[in-house]
């Protein structure tokens, strides 16, 4: 058996998108309720990864928080969200997007079963202990789960999210 050759950098390059991605588009994650900085720059560089936008509420740490795990030159692709995020869901809803939370229920369909998104689509993680919000559940088409065997019960926001946001791409 040959050794398999690794491609250059110029060659990866040549393989991406020519241009970056436009804005609002088909993907969306949401941390709505963001407990960890680091968690949310590294959840930036995925979305970069696989062609997603990230909103964010308005927090006054949050800026920083999303310097400090992005390996990006720039922060693109951010949208801000003003006010109550139940109230964001619901205008998101209302135009159309999917609402899907990553949240263990009883009806959550598991991140292998996933179809891939072929709608507008928004990612809902909620808080790092507490998940997801009453009133945003209520909102949600859809939840999925993350099988786990280890002894955890769930994984950290930027490693769960770039799970579900490569399932909903098609990348993985």
């Amino acid at each position: 058996m040959s050794a398999a050759r690794v491609r250059t950098r110029r060659e990866l390059r040549g393989q991406r998108r020519r241009r970056a991605h436009g804005c609002w588009n088909h993907l969306i994650a949401a941390p709505l309720w963001p407990k960890h900085g680091a968690n949310l720059g590294t959840l930036l560089r995925t979305c970069d990864a696989v062609g997603a936008c990230l909103a964010v509420p308005r927090l006054p740490w949050v800026p920083a928080a999303l310097d400090q795990g992005n390996t990006l030159r720039t922060r693109s692709c951010v949208h801000w969200i003003d006010g109550r995020v139940d109230r964001w869901l619901q205008r998101q809803s209302h135009g159309g997007s999917a609402l899907l939370g990553v949240e263990l229920t009883d009806e959550s369909t598991r991140l292998a079963d996933l179809p891939v998104a072929r709608r507008r689509t928004v990612m809902v993680l909620g808080h790092e202990r507490d998940g997801i919000a009453p009133e945003a559940m209520e909102l949600l088409d859809l939840t999925v789960e993350i099988p786990m065997v280890g002894t955890g019960h769930s994984l950290n926001v930027a490693v769960a999210g770039s799970l579900v946001l490569y399932r909903l791409a098609g990348l993985s």
